[in-house]
C-alpha cells in the first residue's frame, strides 16, 4: 500500500510539471505570423518592454536580440567570454527550437559588440576571434549572411555582444 501512494504522488507530479511546462511556448496570433514566447521570462518581457522575443512573418523568424554578458563572478578574460558566449549561443538555440528550427535554418546574424568596456580585458579582434570560433560550434556551411557591429554600450550593464538572428522556416 505504501509503494502504490508513493507511486501515485510521483506519477502526479510528474504530470503536474509536464502540465506546467507545456505552457510554453507560448504563440500569440499576429499579422502574417505569430509572436512566439518560448518562458514565462520572455512573456513577462513583452508585457514590460513591449517586444516579442520571436516573431514569424510568413517563412520568416526574426530573433530579438540575445545579449551575452559576464555574471558578476565571472572573468573578463578571452576564456570567461567563450563560456559566456557559449551559455548564450545555447540560449539563443532554445529559441529557435521553440519556434521549430535550428541553427541551420539561420540566415542573417546581427552581432553588437562592446569592444571596450570593463566587461571584457581583451582587444576587439581577440573578442570577435573567440566569438567567430563559439559560433562556429553552432554553426556548420553552409553559413549566414553576418554583419557585425562595434558600440559603446548594451541594454544589460553586463552586456559585451548582443545577437540578433533572422531564419527561415518554410511550411507553417
Amino acid at each position: 500500500m505504501p509503494r502504490t501512494i508513493l507511486s501515485i504522488a510521483l506519477l502526479t507530479m510528474t504530470s503536474a510539471a509536464l502540465a506546467a511546462d507545456s505552457t510554453w511556448p507560448k504563440r500569440i496570433p499576429a499579422p502574417h505570423g505569430e509572436v512566439i514566447l518560448p518562458t514565462e521570462r520572455d512573456e513577462k518581457s513583452y508585457e514590460q518592454y513591449r517586444y516579442a522575443t520571436i516573431r514569424r512573418v510568413d517563412d520568416t523568424l526574426y530573433l530579438s536580440g540575445l545579449i551575452i554578458g559576464r555574471a558578476p563572478d565571472e572573468g573578463t578574460d578571452v576564456a570567461a567570454f567563450k563560456v559566456q558566449a557559449r551559455r548564450g549561443l545555447e540560449r539563443l538555440r532554445s529559441r529557435l527550437e521553440a519556434a521549430g528550427a535550428g541553427f541551420k535554418d539561420v540566415v542573417m546574424i546581427n552581432s553588437f559588440h562592446v569592444w571596450q568596456g570593463p566587461n571584457f580585458s581583451g582587444t576587439r579582434d581577440e573578442q570577435f576571434n573567440a566569438f567567430e570560433e563559439v559560433i562556429g560550434e553552432f554553426m556548420k556551411p553552409p553559413y549566414p549572411a553576418w554583419t557585425a557591429v562595434g558600440t559603446t554600450g548594451l541594454l544589460s550593464d553586463g552586456g559585451i555582444v548582443e545577437v540578433q538572428l533572422i531564419a527561415r522556416v518554410p511550411g507553417k
